[in-house]
């Protein structure tokens, strides 16, 4: 082959590298095709790519060495022994003795024919690894990779060029430019990849920062954002290994997992805008305070007015002190007991009889006389209407207000330019809240308008916030419980049938209970015994 064919050759394999370098997304394999071109299109027979730390040293990241089978770092399992090389010394002096930080303090490419006659470097361990080897380095090119800021972020070290015939020889001038453009690609190629990961880094910090910050906002919520996310992933690597039924064409790449996680950390971000009392109102009476202890001032004033009475009474009818001491007494058991009921009612739970609801009424038509005279109510319509909240602690016009946050979250994930393999993140997470009959909220979707991992949250939405134990309206409920009332959701239309019959007969349940719920909420489920699951 003659000189310009070997040119030609050469430079071909440079757009080559070149090509596939600026292609390649894992940092490791984009290091190891830096290495493995450089020897390619000089005829090496070994090479080290070093990274240059913040900590002012040199590290290893890739050893190869052909003519020994040696290799380490990178794609291989074998992790490399040496330590890095200090750029500076321990008295604060640069260290030219070693040819690498040489490169990198002065920026510039070292060209060594031959290490055992060069003078100005310690090359003792080059022949220490020689001697215990048999190998023998004798040529060496070591060239800089400096970014787009100027800055050397790594070197690149080629050992022991050879001819057509495999003759050690040195790098030629030729070989030496070839290795120059190549380093600057390869740090070209190096940056973006760092870049772009740094930047993937910063977005996902941004992720966690906002469930910090709604954690911060309210405890009851902060611990969702973080297990909601758990569950989506592993209901979602559960429907992706099915091989049959409806779901059996569901599948998903590391990008559409990494899609899924991060919709799923993002679902609730719109409860920033919800107010703190809303979001953690743990009784019905409670708004920045509970005002429950407002009623029992009323009761104690009733009970003093009673006794006042008693006492005037007694004053005016001596003979008939013994039948107004019980009528006193009575007043004041009845007292006691409406206020505890008012007490027992400000508490949310799973349902509210319509007979209590009524006695709610007719204990807050009783009146009381404040300190300017007036006679009011025991209880205000606004204290009526919330101890008469059927199920937990929210009226309608505050559920609404908790409803607000995924419209919240759709406006505030649809306002921002989320790349290609991102844009459907505010699909998945804005889904979480419709049900599969088209009855649910904020577009009343159906499952034919939904997208399977729009679903998928829905599920995991609802089984972390039955088992949560941190909700201030509620105990985290046991596993059979929580099943149950899923089962009868999937029943009504609430939940996909579908993928709740994945959740349950993959035990994707025990999975997330093993690892997350208290033990006494993990007893036996029997499926067969779940509606729906008949056996």
């Amino acid at each position: 082959m003659g000189e310009t064919e070997h040119l030609l050759e050469r430079i071909e394999k440079l757009i080559d590298i070149g090509i596939a370098l600026s292609a390649e997304s894992s940092i490791a394999r984009l290091l190891e095709k830096i290495l493995l071109g450089a020897k390619e299109i000089t005829n090496a027979d070994g090479g080290t790519l070093y990274s240059v730390q913040e900590n002012q040293s040199v590290k290893m990241e890739i050893l190869r060495t052909d003519s020994l089978n040696f290799a380490m770092g990178g794609t291989t399992d074998a992790d490399i022994p040496f330590a890095p090389i200090p750029l500076y010394g321990s008295d604060g002096r640069p260290n030219h003795r070693n040819v690498v930080t040489h490169a990198v303090l002065n920026d510039c490419t070292i060209n060594i024919p031959d290490a055992y006659g060069a003078e100005g470097f310690d090359f003792a361990g080059t022949r220490e690894f020689d001697r215990t080897t048999g190998y023998r380095s004798t040529s060496f090119l070591t060239v800089p990779l400096k970014n787009h800021e100027g800055d050397i972020i790594g070197v690149l070290q080629l050992l022991n060029a050879q001819d057509d015939a495999g003759k050690v020889v040195p790098f030629s001038a030729e070989a030496q430019r070839m290795t120059e453009a190549l380093a600057s690609q390869a740090a070209v190629a190096l940056t973006n990849r760092r870049l772009i990961a740094d930047l993937q880094q910063l977005f996902e910090s941004f992720i966690k920062l906002i469930a910090d910050a709604i954690d911060e906002k309210s405890p009851y919520t902060g611990g969702h954002c973080r297990r909601v996310p758990v569950i989506t992933m592993l209901l979602a690597d559960a429907v992706a290994k099915v091989t049959d039924g409806p779901l059996r064409d569901f599948s998903m790449s590391e990008a559409d997992r990494y899609e899924l996680e991060v919709a799923a950390w993002l679902h609730d971000c719109g409860k920033v805008t919800t107010p703190e009392y809303v979001v953690d109102k743990s009784t019905k009476l409670e708004t920045i305070y509970d005002r429950v202890h407002e009623v029992d001032a009323r009761f104690e004033i009733l009970r003093r007015d009673a006794e006042i009475a008693l006492l005037r009474r007694r004053l005016d009818n001596p003979a008939q002190a013994d039948q107004l001491l019980k009528e006193y007494q009575d007043t004041v058991r009845q007292l006691e007991d409406d206020r505890d009921f008012i007490h027992r009612s400000n508490q949310g739970g799973e349902f509210m009889r319509p007979e209590d609801q009524a006695r709610v009424e007719a204990v807050g038509r009783r009146t009381w006389i404040d300190a300017a005279g007036a006679v009011k109510p025991l209880l205000t319509d606004n204290e009526i209407r919330n101890l008469n909240i059927a199920k937990g602690t929210l009226t309608d016009d505050e559920r609404q207000v908790i409803n607000n946050h995924i419209v919240a979250t759709i406006n505030m994930l649809e306002a921002l330019s989320f790349p290609k393999h991102l844009k459907r993140v505010p699909e998945f997470a804005g889904g979480h809240h419709e049900r599969s009959d088209g009855h649910g909220y904020p577009r009343g979707l159906s499952r034919e308008q939904m997208s399977v991992q729009a679903r998928i949250m829905a599920i995991a939405d609802v089984f972390e916030a039955l088992t949560a134990r941190d909700r201030p309206y509620k105990p985290g409920k046991k596993l059979s419980d929580t099943l149950r009332i899923m089962a009868h959701m999937k029943l009504d239309g609430h939940l996909d049938p579908d993928l709740f019959d994945v959740f349950i007969r993959e035990g994707v349940y025990q999975q997330y209970a093993s690892q997350y719920l208290d033990p006494e909420q993990i007893d036996h489920v029997d499926i067969t015994q779940l509606p729906g699951f008949g056996g």
